[in-house]
C-alpha cells in the first residue's frame, strides 16, 4: 500500500478520534436536546430535560430493574447476556435483548435505530467513550433524558406528563415501573391502562425495585 495512503488513513483516524472524543466530553457537560432518532421522527416531538436530581430514585431503579441489573458492575457491556444472546441466535431461538443502558444511551445519543453491524461496532466504541469519560451518573441522566417514553414522547419527563399529569420528581415505584415498562416498545406501549403483557411486565418491575434497593443496584447512580 502506498505510503500516501497509509498516511490519509492516519489523518482520518486521528481526525475522527479528536472529533468523537471532543463531542462526548462536551455532551458530558451539556445537555443532550436532540438526537437522530428526535429528528427522524415524523411526529412532532415533546422533550423536556431534567436534571437527575429532578428524577424521582424510583425512575432509576425502575429501569435498572427492566433494562441492565448489572448497571454498576459492568464497564459497558454485560458480556454473560451477549453470549447468550449469541448462543439463541446460532440455535435460531427468539433473541433476547443484551444491550445494557450504556450501550442504549450511545445509540439514542449518537447513532440511528435499526441493527447492523456497523451500527454495532460504533455503538460499542461510543459505549466505551461515555463509560470512561461521562461516569455512571451522567450515562443514566441522559439515558433518561431521551429514551422514548412513548409516541413522539421523549425522556422521562415527558412521559411522567403525558402519562400521570405531573413531573418525574415524584414518581411513585408504580408509576415508574409502568413508565420502565413501555421502554422496550413506546410506540405500541401505554402506561395508563396497560395492556395484560404490560401490566403483568410492570408490575414484575415494581417487585423487582426492592431489590435494587435492598442489593444498592443503583448506588453507583448516587455516589
Amino acid at each position: 500500500m502506498p505510503l500516501r495512503i497509509l498516511k490519509f488513513f492516519a489523518k482520518a483516524v486521528i481526525w475522527w478520534l479528536v472529533i468523537t472524543v471532543s463531542m462526548v466530553l462536551l455532551l458530558r457537560f451539556v445537555p443532550v436536546t436532540y438526537t437522530a432518532t428526535m429528528l427522524m421522527d415524523e411526529r412532532s416531538v415533546t422533550r423536556d430535560w431534567e436534571q437527575l436530581s429532578s428524577i424521582d430514585r424510583n425512575m432509576v431503579s425502575a429501569v435498572i430493574a427492566a433494562e441492565d441489573s448489572k448497571f454498576c458492575t459492568h464497564n459497558g457491556f454485560d458480556v454473560e447476556a451477549i453470549e447468550e444472546a449469541l448462543q439463541e441466535r446460532l440455535a435460531g431461538e427468539r433473541e433476547r435483548g443484551a444491550s445494557t443502558i450504556s450501550q442504549q444511551t450511545a445509540k439514542n445519543v449518537f447513532l440511528w435505530q435499526g441493527g447492523g453491524w456497523f451500527r454495532k461496532g460504533l455503538e460499542a466504541y461510543f459505549t466505551f467513550l461515555i463509560e470512561n469519560l461521562w461516569g455512571k451518573r451522567r450515562i443514566m441522566e441522559v439515558y433518561l433524558n431521551v429514551a422514548e417514553t412513548g409516541l413522539g414522547t421523549y425522556g422521562v419527563e415527558s412521559g411522567a406528563q403525558r402519562y400521570f399529569g405531573h413531573s418525574a420528581a415524584r414518581l411513585s415505584a408504580d408509576e415508574a415501573s409502568r413508565i420502565a415498562a413501555v421502554l422496550p416498545s413506546p410506540k405500541t406501549r401505554e402506561a395508563v391502562n396497560p395492556g395484560g403483557f404490560t401490566r403483568r411486565y410492570g408490575n414484575t418491575i415494581e417487585a423487582r425495585i426492592g431489590v435494587v434497593r435492598r442489593d444498592g443496584l443503583d448506588a453507583c447512580v448516587y455516589e
